[in-house]
This record gives C-alpha cells, structure tokens and sequence, in this order.
C-alpha cells in the first residue's frame, strides 16, 4: 500500500542527496522550453518522472532533462560515485544542431533540423513567434536564439521533444503503469537542502589555516567557533523558512498527485491553484 505522507516526505527530502535535486524551472543558467509529468504506480511502489526542456548556453545543445523520484527506482547513474536523480536526452542530432545553429542561434541558411530522425522546417517568419506568444531578443537585426527557436519547434511538434516510454522507464521497473501525464501544473521551485553544519574538527582545521596565512587577527578558535555558530544558526532558520513555504507536500499539487498515486484514481487532482509552468511565467530561467 502507498502512504500519501510517504510520498510528500520523498519529495520533501528530494534536495538531500549530493546529486540528486527537485525540479527547477528558474534554473539560471538553462532557457526553460517545455515541461511534462508522468505519475507511475503499481501495488506499493510509485514513481514520479519529469520532463524538463531546456537550452543551456555554456552545454550548447537542448537537453531533455528528466528528473526521478520514487520508492523503486533501479540503476540510478552515478556522478563522482554518487547516484543522481536525472537523465538526460537529447532530441536532436548533433550534425545537424552544429549545422543549423553553430554560433548558438539560429543559422539564417538552414532550412531543416534534423529530431528524432524526423527533419523538421525552421522558421524565419517573426508572425509565427508572435502568434506563439514569443518576443524575439534580436540582440542582432534578424538574429533568432535558439530557445526561441525550440520554444516554437515545440508548438508544432510536441512528440519529437518529449520522452519516449523507453526513456521514462530507464530508472523505473517496467511493470508500473503509467496513471496519469500532466503538461502543466502549478509550480514553486524548491532548492532548499540541509544546511552544512562544520565539525569541531573543521572549525579547528579553519582556524589554523587562516593563521598560517596571516589571517584571523585576534580573534581566538573560541571566537570563530562562536561566530560560525552563529552564521549556522541563521542559515538553518532561513533555510526552514524556505522550506516550510516551497516544499511540495506544502501545497496542492503534489498533495493532490500523492493521493493519486495511493489510490491510483486520478480524480483526486482537482487543482484549484493556476498552471505556471509554461517558460513565460520563469523569466530568470537561463539570465546567467
């Protein structure tokens, strides 16, 4: 049987690994395109897969991130021997990435781009961003960047960007169902994770490094030992605070979808609270 509190105490907790992270749409450096859903159930095990889209400039190519979460997860990557909670996929040849958008926006001879195998027209009509909601940049006369590109390559053809089934179920047993997919829903952002508390033995290794290179000037281990309690303790109350107001089992939505995946009856989500995970409502997303 699922427990509902089992489920929002997971997704609490999602920031606690040293790899592993909830979902973030205002990721400063990733241009948010696109986003998808998937809850997973069967008997007493869950999963929860989402799909974000997005252009990071310094990687140079739209990524399809798609972060994990569950009580059956198997054959979770490792980073620097730590499992990690995300995969990524990329849609789009890379040939054909290089050739359409070599500088990071978009090539004014290119006429296709290769995704999925399938080549797909790109497009020069600024009428087409603007029905699509999308104000061109132009940091140059007639210069398309390349999230505006996806972000209207997306409209048009929506099953080329998203995950297929064998890529959602990469991390998660094949016998669970997919109960329910969701291209919107209300979202916060929730970067919170346990605050660093230093040992003693940090605070002494502290100490005599900075008076081994001349700093600290009159200030004893004692007195530094005082001050980072200190800074601890006020990092640790503003780090609650964030955390009692944007953990998911906070609000609606995953309350809602944690019923649904105890229950398996997709009636229990009956938002009330507005969709915002369209790109337009993160305008910090990719700023840096």
């Amino acid at each position: 049987m699922i427990s509902e509190q089992d489920v929002l105490t997971a997704l609490d907790h999602a920031n606690d690994g040293y790899y592993c992270h909830f979902i973030s749409l205002n990721h400063p450096y990733v241009y948010l395109i696109d986003t998808r859903l998937s809850l997973f159930r069967s008997g007493d095990e869950w999963a929860i897969a989402a799909e974000i889209l997005g252009f990071p400039p310094r990687g140079g190519f739209i990524e399809l991130n798609i972060y994990y979460y569950g009580n059956c997860l198997v054959n979770l990557e490792q980073y620097n021997n730590r499992p990690t909670n995300t995969y990524t996929v990329y849609p789009i040849d890379e040939a054909s990435f290089q050739k359409t958008a070599p500088e990071e926006f978009l090539n004014p001879t290119a006429a296709t781009m290769l995704i999925r195998d399938v080549n797909v027209p790109v497009q020069y009509n600024k009428e087409e961003y603007a029905q699509a909601g999308i104000e061109l940049t132009e940091l140059e006369p007639d210069r398309i960047e390349l999230e505006e590109l996806a972000r209207l390559l997306i409209t048009k053809h929506p099953d080329l960007f998203r995950a297929t089934d064998a890529e959602l179920y990469k991390f998660i047993p094949a016998h669970l169902s997919k109960v329910l997919v969701l291209d919107e829903w209300h979202h916060k952002d929730f970067t919170v994770s346990p605050p660093k508390v230093l040992t003693d033995q940090e605070i002494v290794g502290a100490y005599e490094l900075n008076t081994n290179i001349g700093g600290l000037h009159g200030i004893s281990c004692e007195d530094l030992a005082a001050l980072i309690c200190e800074q601890e303790g006020r990092l640790a109350q503003q780090a609650q605070q964030e955390w009692n107001s944007s953990r998911p089992g906070s609000y609606e939505t995953w309350q809602q979808l944690a019923k649904v995946l105890a229950t398996g009856d997709v009636r229990h989500y009956q938002p009330t609270l507005p969709p915002n995970t369209h790109w337009s409502n993160w305008p910090e997303s990719g700023a840096l």
